[in-house]
């Protein structure tokens, strides 16, 4: 026979253990409530879609030494500096591209940032003009790999700051960096140290050898 303490002290746990299984299931569905109250009322927002735009992508040959334009459609953000950045990286991911026409290594990601400042007069302040100096950062994977001699280093250069006038045409003026630094040469032979003029350089690229 089960003493009379032993009975009372286990209808008391099991007495608490219902309650304390009721509590928690209360406390869970309060959650679950918030939970959904707090879904529902979130402003739901459409997923920000970069409108497709024709940009025209100065594309180099090896064959005849030339850089021709390639228009293509693509993602294009409003933003000067990031539309910069996409253009010159479609244009690298060219390069990369199995049988391209003027074969480098490296592709989108080679391109590290472009940055866009006013061009300045003798005094120092912007041009009427508004004319834009890019400042492009590009990698030192890129550069170390890429194939040396002025001719192929030359038709990159070139193409790069005619891309970036054909889509960009506040451009006017380009400057290298690689991995945030200046650099005398490319890959030994194109003088990155120096200050490339956009109408300039498609120029020269169109159809002559560099």
């Amino acid at each position: 026979m089960i003493p009379r303490h032993q009975t009372i002290l286990f209808f008391t746990l099991l007495a608490a253990s219902l309650i304390m299984g009721g509590v928690l299931w209360h406390l869970r569905e309060r959650a679950h409530q918030r939970l959904l109250e707090g879904e529902d009322s979130a402003p739901t927002q459409a997923p920000q879609v970069t409108p497709a735009e024709q940009a025209t992508l100065m594309a180099a040959s090896d064959t005849d030494n030339s850089v021709q334009p390639r228009i293509l459609t693509l993602p294009l953000p409003q933003n000067p500096e990031a539309r910069s950045r996409v253009v010159l990286g479609k244009l690298l991911d060219l390069y990369a591209a199995p049988g391209a026409a003027h074969p480098v290594p490296g592709g989108s990601g080679s391109v590290a940032q472009v940055f866009l400042l006013p061009v300045t007069g003798a005094d120092g302040k912007p041009v009427s003009s508004g004319a834009q100096m890019a400042v492009v950062n590009l990698t030192g994977a890129f550069a170390n790999s890429h194939p040396s001699g002025l001719q192929t280093e030359t038709l990159t250069v070139l193409s790069i700051c005619a891309t970036l006038n054909a889509n960009l045409q506040k451009v006017a003026q380009v400057r290298f960096l690689v991995d945030g630094e200046p650099r005398a040469t490319l890959a030994g032979h194109a003088d990155l140290s120096r200050t490339y003029l956009t109408a300039g350089s498609a120029a020269d690229a169109g159809g002559t050898h560099p």
